[in-house]
Formats: structure tokens, sequence, C-alpha cells
């Protein structure tokens, strides 16, 4: 599929085929494009939750204002913020640039200076709050990827993050989660991959100047 057509195609899958499960190699596809995602630094303040055990999807269910599709996916992926990005997480994320990219001290510690300094004058509710929209640009990557694989998913915020956090024992992970994503194939009797999509005209949408 082309890139146009693959966004055509997804939709907010609301009922999932039970009968279906994601092989692993399209998992591990979700998985690297999760990890190749862009964030704010590089710093990657994120990490994911994979669930593919059925009940624990159907407790979690109940906390997800009862959405059908978090217990008949294939799987459910929690996207998660890092509760603390301090100067171990920057000076850690330095030391793989270095490792990686042969990049000399001279070139990298001013940089890495800078932000330490930074991060230390934010306050905790802001560093959150950056550390949230990064999880957005992630769920972003993982939609698109899952249209080009011709993967189903819905994208929800409607869930008890606190709920979600005591199941999955989140507090003993130094995480908090932030969107969830079930993925899997549509149910045939799902009347949602019927509609037509409403969006707004592109002249509406996009400003071009010359």
């Amino acid at each position: 599929m082309s890139n146009i057509k693959a966004l055509n195609w997804r939709y907010a899958t609301k009922k999932f085929d039970t009968s279906r499960i994601l092989t692993e190699d399209k998992i591990d596809v979700l998985k690297q494009a999760f990890n190749l995602t862009a964030t704010s630094y590089g710093l990657q303040p994120l990490k994911m939750i994979i669930i593919s055990n059925k009940e624990l999807q159907k407790k979690l269910r109940a906390y997800s204002w009862d959405q059908k599709q978090v217990d008949t996916a294939s799987h459910v992926m929690v996207i998660c913020i890092e509760n603390e990005v301090d100067e171990k997480f920057i000076t850690d994320y330095f030391r793989r640039v270095k490792h990686v990219r042969e990049t000399p001290d001279e070139i990298l510690e001013p940089f890495q200076n800078s932000l330490v300094n930074d991060f230390k004058t934010k306050a905790q509710e802001e560093i959150e709050a950056w550390a949230v929209n990064q999880a957005y640009l992630a769920l972003g990557t993982l939609l698109t990827v899952c249209a080009a694989e011709e993967i189903d998913a819905c994208p929800m915020e409607g869930f008890e993050p606190a709920k979600y956090d005591e199941a999955l024992n989140l507090h003993d992970k130094n995480l908090k989660s932030v969107l969830v994503l079930p993925v899997g194939y549509r149910a045939e009797d799902d009347m949602f991959s019927k509609f037509k999509k409403v969006r707004r005209p592109l002249d509406e949408v996009i400003i071009e100047i010359d």
C-alpha cells in the first residue's frame, strides 16, 4: 500500500477479531518503530509495556471505561513515561552517544552540561508534561507503522492511569502510564470499519507560503 492509501485504510478499531493474533515478527516491527521514534533531544523518556495476557487484558478493560477493544485486541501496548529524568538519565544518554558515534567528550560535554542544568531548573510537573509530549510522538509513529503493516489499532486516552499503574506495577518500574494502544486485526462486524473518513478539506488545514 502507498502511504496515503494506508492512512485512508486505518481507523480507530473498536472491535478486534479475537481469533487472529499478531505474529512475533509484526510485534517486533512495532517494538523497533517505538524505539526509533523521534523524541526531544533524543532522550527517549519513555517505555512501552506490551500485554498479551488475556486475563490481564480483561482486568484492564474495567479500567478503560469498559471499552471492548482492550480485551478483544491481540495485544495491548501501554506507552509510559519515566518518573525521573535527572542528571543520571541525561548522562547515560550521552554515554550511549559517545559509544555509538565515537563523538569526542569536548564536543558532547557542553551540550550535556547545558541539558543537565536546564532540567535541574524545571519543576517535576514541567518535566512530566514534556515527557507526555514525547509519548504522543511515539503514538503517532506507531499508528503510521501500523497502517503501513496493515495492523489495526485504536489509540486511547480513555482509561484510568492510576489503576493501570497499579495493575502493571508501574510504580516499581518508576513509570507512569500515559496512552494505551490495542493492536490486532479488525473484526468483520466492526461497523466503524465501513465508515467514510471525515476530514476538513485540505485548503482549510494547509497554508502554503511561496
